[in-house]
């Protein structure tokens, strides 16, 4: 998830190897081979209450450094970003936040609805259409802010519905009646659009990188159920 607070919100996965200055992503590479049997579904997931959010910040920046691999760096500066951000997107109308637990917090992932006006929406308006811009305009747009998972989760069978990353998108945009999902990208997050559409995401209006208007962001859609 992105570090910096600024509008619109633009969704990234939280860096393997934080580097000084501005925050960016890193996200590992083709997945290496699989050392142990298919998990099971062993993570319950459950949305927190505004109120539980503000309770639960510290826990919440502390998975966000930890899956970022620990550096000092992360546990302070990238850290405190992340923190202001994720404060910022709770005070949106509709905000939701998912965690999923074992007896310990193992993940997250958050978002809010929205009707394709306002700040969000500001300078994308002309870059969007056909279904997009339909469930824009019906209130039936959800947008995904951030993901928080293990390293392991970005790794191994992202392509499967048990996926803790999947389970907890596809949770975010049942819980809403969502129509679509939609996630900002900064246009130089390779590893982040990579991991994300092994996700079950696709470029908005095509599934080709040359259907993505030139902009600092690209536009990722999921459809409920992927």
């Amino acid at each position: 998830m992105t570090a910096q607070v600024f509008l619109p919100t633009t969704l990234t996965l939280p860096a393997l190897r934080p580097a000084r200055g501005r925050p960016r992503t890193h996200v590992p590479g083709p997945p290496q081979r699989e050392r142990r049997s298919s998990p099971q579904i062993a993570e319950r997931v459950r949305p927190l209450t505004r109120g539980q959010v503000g309770d639960r910040l510290q826990e919440l920046g502390d998975l966000y450094a930890e899956t970022s691999g620990g550096d000092p760096w992360a546990w302070n500066e990238a850290r405190l970003a992340f923190l202001r951000h994720l404060a910022a997107d709770a005070r949106r109308p509709g905000f939701s936040l998912l965690i999923a637990e074992t007896t310990a917090l193992t993940g997250y992932a958050y978002g809010f609805p929205t009707s394709g006006t306002g700040p969000w929406w500001a300078g994308f308006d002309g870059h969007v259409r056909g279904r997009l811009l339909r469930s824009a305009a019906s209130g039936r747009l959800f947008v995904v802010s951030g993901i928080v998972v293990p390293p392991r989760v970005r790794r191994e069978y992202r392509d499967q519905v048990w996926n803790l990353a999947r389970r907890l998108q596809r949770r975010l945009l049942a819980d809403h009646g969502a129509a679509l999902g939609v996630a900002l990208v900064d246009v130089r997050d390779d590893r982040t659009v990579e991991t994300m559409r092994s996700w079950g995401w696709r470029y908005a209006g095509d599934d080709t990188l040359q259907a993505v208007p030139r902009g600092p962001f690209r536009i990722l859609v999921l459809a409920p159920g992927a």
